[in-house]
């Protein structure tokens, strides 16, 4: 009996700490990061910038009917949810505090300025964001999220790929640059070994993708590749 209470246990504790990390990333079809997205349990999502605020958060219906949620649609979760009151810290106040029993912290007021309001960690993961003195095409973007390093394109590279995403974990991502097809240039062009091609500007449907998945996993990620 003893043993069979400490196996349900760890599977509880378990299902905890993998509900928490990033499930999806959303990548418009200029190439920019639309959102990172955590699943919790219970198939809520919580979807965040890539400067660490939480842009949308709900219920995710498709996914708890096994299907893929192209348009980000989220429903209004019915369980556990609190908030910051006006009697907490300035920088936390009205923010979302807790998704059934997942915990939301933010940076404060009496922390650096430039991460104040800033997601400091769900559930078991901690965010870590680049500094304001850092390269300005990244400063302030998320720069780890628990033990998943995350990059950016820096202001030396590429016009058409500065800011970008440039790697999550040992995901790799790449773009057309502003040397090609001014149809595609920008564009996501590989994410680890898939690759993507577009009609080019002189093609029919010009700029929409023509070879690769917009949907597709990677690193234990998904990533959705938007045609707009």
């Amino acid at each position: 009996m003893k043993k069979t209470f400490l196996a349900i246990f760890a599977v509880l504790i378990l299902t905890q700490v993998f509900a928490q990390d990033i499930s999806t990333v959303t990548i418009t079809g200029k190439g920019s990061l639309e959102s990172l997205s955590f699943g919790l349990d219970e198939n809520v999502k919580v979807n965040i910038s890539r400067d660490g605020h939480v842009v949308k958060w709900g219920y995710d219906r498709f996914q708890a009917r096994g299907q893929e949620n192209y348009q980000g649609i989220l429903d209004s979760y019915v369980g556990r949810v609190e908030y910051y009151t006006q009697e907490d810290d300035p920088s936390l106040r009205g923010k979302v505090r807790y998704i059934g029993n997942v915990q939301l912290t933010y940076y404060a007021s009496y922390e650096n300025e430039a991460l104040q309001g800033k997601l400091k960690s769900i559930g078991s993961n901690s965010l870590e964001y680049y500094q304001s003195y850092e390269d300005e095409s990244y400063k302030g973007c998320i720069k780890s999220v628990g033990p998943n390093p995350v990059s950016w394109y820096s202001s030396y590279d590429n016009e058409d790929v500065r800011g970008k995403l440039k790697s999550l974990g040992s995901t790799n991502i790449g773009y057309y640059s502003s040397f090609d097809d001014k149809a595609f240039r920008g564009k996501v062009k590989n994410i680890d070994g898939f690759s993507f091609t577009y009609y080019s500007s002189f093609e029919r449907y010009s700029g929409s993708m023509k070879t690769g998945s917009s949907n597709l996993a990677a690193g234990g990620v998904r990533y959705y590749v938007r045609n707009y």
